[in-house]
């Protein structure tokens, strides 16, 4: 399996040692976060804080593809990062098209060399740059076929210091301006956010005589995020 670049941010650390002092909690789940982390995972630092755990990408894929609309047939995932979700989406084998916005050209570069060790690199469409311009360059007018997924980076771990978290102070994007400009795209979208979100303000959103699906996902127990299912979802049928 190819190295990574030399002397740059992208790491395939494969000992304790070589590891980040900071990050030390992360090294003993990896094999949680990335099931086949020792066929040569690529990662940067930052990436450990926000890349969604295998176990969890998994079943948000099943859970996307089993009640979207079965018209839709390409899925975006707008923050790519290091590739956790694109990946689970791509194994699914439910969507014709799977497109990967990341504007980081490291955590891209990571992102595909991933999808190679799940062999599904050819699956996914790899698009660098910011998600906002380029799904409105590609895919303006194309509502009735996507299904947009979007794990937004949520402003630092300090989420995590409050009961309830409120979604306007996530940087650099609130809740709002993410409903806004997603809900041009597509009418199914499904955001991935803090599991100490406040559900109040998530219900605003809901329309008229009908209720929201809101799922928390688990690792033993405990919630790691939940996913916001809004727009023409159907959980009913699963």
């Amino acid at each position: 399996m190819e190295a990574p670049p030399e002397d740059g941010p992208i790491h395939q650390w494969t000992s304790q040692d070589e590891f980040p002092a900071r990050l030390k909690k992360y090294w003993w789940q990896r094999q949680s976060i990335w099931d086949r982390y020792d066929q040569g995972i690529w990662m940067t630092e930052d990436a450990w804080f926000g890349v969604t755990p295998e176990p969890i990408a998994n079943k948000i894929a099943a859970h996307v593809a089993e009640s979207a609309p079965k018209e839709k047939n390409i899925l975006i995932d707008a923050f790519a990062g290091v590739g956790g979700n694109a990946i689970a989406f791509a194994r699914q084998g439910r969507w014709d098209q799977v497109f990967a916005f990341e504007k980081d050209p490291d955590a891209l570069k990571c992102a595909r060399h991933n999808a190679e060790i799940y062999g599904v690199d050819k699956k996914i469409v790899w698009v660098k740059g910011d998600c906002l311009s380029e799904i409105s360059r590609r895919f303006n007018g194309q509502k009735d076929n996507i299904v947009l997924f979007a794990s937004p980076p949520w402003g630092g771990v300090e989420y995590g210091d409050e009961d309830v978290f409120d979604l306007s102070k996530m940087e650099p994007y609130s809740l709002e301006f993410l409903y806004e400009k997603f809900n041009k795209y597509s009418s199914s979208t499904i955001l991935y956010l803090p599991r100490n979100s406040d559900l109040n303000q998530i219900a605003k959103y809901a329309p008229e005589s009908k209720k929201l699906e809101v799922a928390h996902y688990c690792i033993r127990g405990a919630s790691k995020a939940l996913c916001v299912y809004f727009g023409d979802f159907d959980f009913e049928s699963e």
